[in-house]
């Protein structure tokens, strides 16, 4: 039986609006498009036959579909491209199922316009945002070197007013690291209540990451500094990915999220050209799986190379890996991130801080996950400490 996966859809590819000085992606526009000028977009015919194909993909009986689109900065599409997907998602849609649209933006050039086109047709939105303005601006600039956040929240700003539900994504560096609280009470007074939190680990060859990367300390003493501000005052009414990830595993659910699954590749890139690779993180040409105008979404998906390709995250873990206590919540994270030498293989960057965070927090979400299986709301975790 065919098993579900997840496509993030780049129709302008790296092209951005900004110059974030850790954007890992920018550079992918010399490799993927070589003397190409300009911000070229999906073309209509591929864009059709991706919809089709991704729908078509899916299990028989799926009842939701989510379309992923991401950049660079997908804005740049513009708008009448994403009013022709509602188009062809409605075309090609299968009785009885939901197709959703998940949308990640820096939000600088959302005006009404957008916003009402998100509202109506229930659009999903992301909102990359680092925090306030000394922590934001630092590295989130535009072309110019002016930081972005205030037209970032002007353009939240529309997207409230429309009433559009989003959420937030925030890179965690070296600078808004040392700052957890300021930096969860910043996106709390934005009116985000779904917070998805990203570590920076950005490879060097001379000095294992660059000085903007995370280290694991400060990533585990980042994750307990939101994550008590969050228990103490929060729960139930504000969503933190991994929390959420975490607390469904205590609770014996398979993870939602592939950094903290067994396996990985069921969650590829597709380019504007059609190119699709194995992952976001690993678009390079030893990645590439195919291309939508030769091969279908379901072959590449489930082709050797991509199953080794996920199979590797477990079969490559290092020995002190394998004989944690903490690998059940963890499987080595996001292999991307596995750059320190190790027996049997590479230990993950941040597993210092993953060990940490799971330290402190494991009673507390196991208390929750009491509360949960006596039909409580998690908030009444106390009862159960």
């Amino acid at each position: 039986m065919k098993q579900p996966f997840h496509a993030m859809t780049k129709p302008v590819g790296p092209a951005c609006n900004l110059a974030c000085e850790y954007c890992f992606y920018l550079d992918k526009a010399g490799l993927l498009y070589p003397g190409e000028s300009g911000q070229a977009r999906m073309s209509p015919h591929l864009l059709e036959q991706y919809v089709k194909d991704y729908i078509a993909a899916q299990p028989p009986h799926t009842p939701e579909v989510t379309f992923a689109w991401q950049g660079g900065e997908p804005t740049l599409a513009g708008l009448e491209f994403f009013e022709t997907v509602v188009v062809l998602q409605k075309k090609h849609f299968r009785p009885g199922m939901t197709l959703r649209n998940a949308f990640q933006t820096n939000a600088v050039l959302v005006d009404e316009n957008w916003a009402r086109f998100f509202h109506r047709e229930g659009f999903l939105i992301g909102v990359s945002i680092d925090g306030p303005p000394e922590l934001h601006d630092r590295f989130r600039y535009d072309r110019g070197g002016h930081g972005s956040l205030e037209k970032a929240l002007t353009g939240i700003g529309h997207l409230k007013a429309a009433k559009v539900d989003f959420n937030t994504l925030t890179v965690v560096n070296s600078l808004n690291a040392a700052e957890p609280q300021s930096v969860y009470r910043f996106l709390k007074s934005i009116g985000s209540t779904f917070l998805q939190f990203i570590p920076l680990v950005e490879a060097d060859s001379k000095a294992v990451v660059s000085s903007r990367s995370v280290t694991g300390g400060q990533w585990g003493t980042f994750l307990n500094g939101v994550f008590h501000q969050w228990r103490k005052h929060d729960v139930g009414s504000v969503f933190v990915q991994l929390f959420d990830v975490v607390l469904a595993l205590h609770m014996g659910y398979p993870a939602s999220l592939c950094v903290h699954a067994p396996t990985c590749g069921r969650a590829v890139a597709v380019e504007k050209n059609g190119d699709v690779f194995s992952c976001d993180h690993f678009v390079d040409p030893a990645f590439r799986l195919g291309n939508l105008s030769t091969q279908s979404l379901s072959v590449m998906v489930d082709s050797p190379f991509q199953k080794a390709f996920g199979d590797a995250k477990s079969r490559d873990l290092p020995r002190e890996c394998q004989i944690c206590g903490f690998l059940p919540l963890c499987h080595g994270a996001c292999p991307k991130d596995r750059l320190l030498p190790a027996t049997g293989g590479k230990l993950n960057w941040l597993c210092e801080g993953y060990k940490a965070f799971y330290a402190e927090t494991t009673p507390y979400f196991q208390a929750m996950a009491r509360a949960l299986n006596q039909r409580l709301p998690a908030s009444e975790y106390r009862r159960f400490l």
